[in-house]
């Protein structure tokens, strides 16, 4: 391999757009938040065309095949030609959105709730927020 064919995890995950930074993608290799085979990745491994990789970026997790290194952040249009999101459709309708969670008001002046009021929400609100 030329040097030139050589791309670090790092710096293909900021040129395709996950990243906003190079140094956020590197800070989620550090913290095992990028994978391959199952198998945490350091920031300076090797991109290869191909490989599948895994990464969880807060709550979303997405599963991405290598099509073309691409060595500079480009335009997003051209980015995306760059990689196959291939994340099963299951977990990416796994997490129900903030949106679409009750709203929970409490009357002016009633003060701040009891325990059994928060017991009662909780109970509302079910499992929500649990995984």
């Amino acid at each position: 391999m030329t040097e030139k064919e050589k791309l670090r995890i790092d710096k293909y995950l900021w040129a395709i757009r996950l990243f906003k930074t190079r140094s956020l993608a590197t800070d989620a290799c550090k913290a095992g938040r990028v994978k391959f085979n199952g198998q945490n990745l350091k920031p300076s491994a090797i991109v290869k065309v191909g490989e599948v990789y895994q990464v969880s970026k807060g709550i979303e997790k997405k599963v991405i095949e290598v099509i073309e290194l691409l060595y500079n952040r480009v335009d997003a249009k051209i980015a995306i030609t760059k990689y196959r999101d291939i994340t099963p459709v299951e977990e990416t309708h796994a997490y129900k959105s903030m949106f679409h969670a009750p709203s929970l008001k409490r009357d002016r002046g009633t003060g701040r709730p009891t325990k059994k009021d928060r017991r009662e929400t909780d109970d509302l609100i079910g499992g929500l927020y649990e995984e």
